[in-house]
């Protein structure tokens, strides 16, 4: 099918200021990384989701999603296909002590919403920087915490275009994974079941996390965050610290100086320069601890054909 039939179908569906044609995806990530995008659309109902991706199956174009572009990165080469950006559904409503939250909202701006109305269980979320959706997507955590402790439900879309609502049993949560990762889900929106508390301990909580985060994560540079998951019993920055990597640096991408578990871009780095760094990383670890390190950031995308 042709680019500019596919743009004309897609500037039939949504509103042609939400339609993009070859749109840089560097402009969406943190690393400031990453190729052009066929087709971005930025839907802001979820009939416009349900609708996008019932006219990609129809017409067997690809369709990725992505957040704000917080724990991924996106190959030189860009995506294929149809880029869904979630970021315009963001609302957040209170009913009782459930906050329910749209996707493209920040994790952080929930937990904010959650300190306003003096409800304790988001604290751990207040340095996150994600969306709702992708912190459901892997389970994300800090600091003891994780989605799966507050979660009450989610209502997601399936890969074929289906809603369904998917309660904290039926989303299979584990360490930094659940169905929705495994199955390609999209997230629509979360319920989050949290407890009455005092503000001043909830918002103590909070600035004591976001001074932990900020003394010890490397914020002055675009990063992807955490790169690693943590091997049982281990930290990935530990070993890699001690593999003698801190200060590594493949192009403009380095090992963190301030915290190994992270990987900055300290000029024009490129996504392969990322991925080449993980590599070497993966491998000298494997080499000195015989430990397997398993990316915690999603590597998506193809690479640049030169």
């Amino acid at each position: 099918m042709k680019m500019d039939k596919v743009y004309n179908d897609l500037l039939n569906i949504l509103d042609d200021n939400k339609v993009k044609k070859d749109e840089p995806l560097k402009r969406y990530t943190f690393t400031k990384t990453g190729g052009n995008a066929d087709y971005f659309v930025l839907p802001t109902t979820y009939q416009e989701v349900q609708n996008v991706i019932k006219y990609a199956n129809q017409n067997n174009i690809d369709f990725t999603i992505l957040g704000n572009g917080s724990n991924i990165i996106i190959k030189d080469g860009g995506i294929r296909g149809i880029v869904l950006n979630l970021t315009k559904l963001t609302d957040i409503s209170l009913k009782y002590n459930k906050i329910i939250v749209q996707s493209g909202a920040t994790i952080i701006d929930t937990s904010r919403f959650a300190l306003k109305n003096h409800l304790t269980g988001l604290e751990f979320a207040c340095g996150i920087p994600g969306t709702v959706g992708g912190a459901v997507y892997m389970n994300a955590g800090a600091y003891g915490g994780e989605v799966s402790h507050v979660i009450e439900s989610v209502l997601v879309i399936t890969r074929d275009g289906e809603i369904l609502n998917l309660n904290k049993n039926g989303l299979e949560l584990e360490y930094r994974n659940s169905c929705i990762s495994r199955k390609g889900y999209l997230v629509l929106e979360a319920t989050f079941d949290l407890q009455e508390g005092e503000y001043n301990i909830i918002k103590e909580k909070m600035d004591e996390l976001t001074f932990l985060r900020e003394s010890k994560q490397p914020l002055e540079y675009p990063s992807c965050g955490s790169v690693f998951k943590r091997p049982p019993g281990m930290f990935a920055g530990k070993l890699i610290q001690d593999s003698g990597l801190q200060g590594k640096q493949i192009g403009d991408v380095q090992v963190s100086t301030k915290h190994a578990g992270f990987m900055v871009n300290v000029g024009e780095g490129t996504a392969s320069d990322y991925v080449k760094l993980i590599r070497y990383v993966q491998e000298t670890v494997k080499s000195k601890f015989n430990v397997e390190l398993e990316t915690e950031v999603k590597i998506i995308g193809e690479d640049l054909v030169s």
